[in-house]
């Protein structure tokens, strides 16, 4: 499983970089190949100063060795061994019109003293984070996630949806929502619904719709006219990006606790972001109608 998975988001880094090169028409990714000394590597991808894309990240790493003593204590075992890999990505658009947006798809195992596989499971998911709401653009994205989740059980979208909705927010802001979400998953554990291979391709289907979900938004939205004060807006909602991405994302603060690469940890953060003091958009605009919609939305059946 870990050699399939590892192929697999190889394959999907290439994948989405390409259409990524396409859909921007004038950057190209910067490649950076780095070996882990205790064990593995990864590939970063960079995509920065675009036509469409002001910074952008697709990465991926397969690492392996004992396991450091912060995760024993977070996964609540004694001295073990681990193999973890993933592809991780955060596009920052230029247009304040187009969304960032993030996803990642990863799998994990941990084996005893005796190199025995004592657990694994996988996790992911990806999620949206617009500037100014525009409702057929959520319903699109929603719609695309459900779709790669029904065939593996009509229960999965409002679950992992309803997972993300409580993960990305900043708790620190009142609970206010990162952006208007998507899904979210994690210890996905083969178990008597489903195998091992099952959950595979239901990383695969989950994989294999990001691009369908995101990148007609981006055809749709680049070209929208916009002035400084949507720059400014759009740098304002970055702020809360930076923010909830360095107090709460675990995957961020864990690397950081446990001498990750700081490069690939750090690379999910924007270019530019702007903090004010008590900052309160102007009711009734544009501006005002985003924060109406960082909370809970059913996007399925919205009106």
């Amino acid at each position: 499983m870990r050699e399939a998975f590892n192929g697999y988001i190889l394959e999907l880094q290439n994948r989405i970089c390409q259409a990524l090169e396409e859909e921007d028409g004038s950057a190209k990714f910067f490649e950076d190949k780095w070996d882990r000394p205790e064990g593995g590597g990864g590939i970063t991808r960079v995509i920065s100063n675009g036509a469409v894309f002001e910074k952008g990240g697709v990465n991926t790493s397969a690492v392996h060795g004992t396991l450091p003593k912060a995760m024993q204590e977070a996964f609540g075992v004694g001295e073990s061994n681990f193999f973890a890999c993933g592809l991780s990505l955060v596009i920052h658009p230029v247009n304040p019109y187009v969304p960032t947006v993030h996803a990642n798809w990863r799998y994990f195992e941990l084996y005893d003293k005796l190199g025995k596989k004592i657990d694994s499971w996988f996790g992911g998911g990806s999620d949206l984070t617009p500037y100014y709401i525009f409702i057929e653009d959520g319903c699109h994205f929603h719609h695309s996630l459900k779709k790669a989740m029904d065939s593996f059980g009509e229960d999965l979208y409002p679950k992992y949806k309803k997972h993300c909705d409580e993960y990305f927010i900043n708790k620190h802001r009142n609970n206010e929502a990162r952006g208007i979400g998507g899904v979210f998953y994690d210890y996905l554990r083969p178990n008597a619904e489903f195998t091992a291979e099952q959950l595979f391709a239901f990383q695969q289907a989950n994989g294999n719709a990001f691009l369908d979900a995101y990148l007609p938004i981006v055809n749709k939205r680049k070209a929208i006219p916009y002035g400084e004060q949507e720059t400014e807006w759009q740098e304002i909602r970055r702020g809360r990006y930076v923010e909830f991405n360095l107090v709460h994302d675990r995957g961020t603060l864990f690397g950081l606790k446990t001498n990750g690469r700081i490069e690939s940890i750090l690379m999910s953060l924007p270019p530019r972001a702007r903090w004010y003091y008590d900052y309160q958009p102007e009711p009734g605009t544009k501006e005002a109608e985003l924060l109406e919609y960082l909370q809970p939305t059913d996007w399925i059946n919205i009106k």
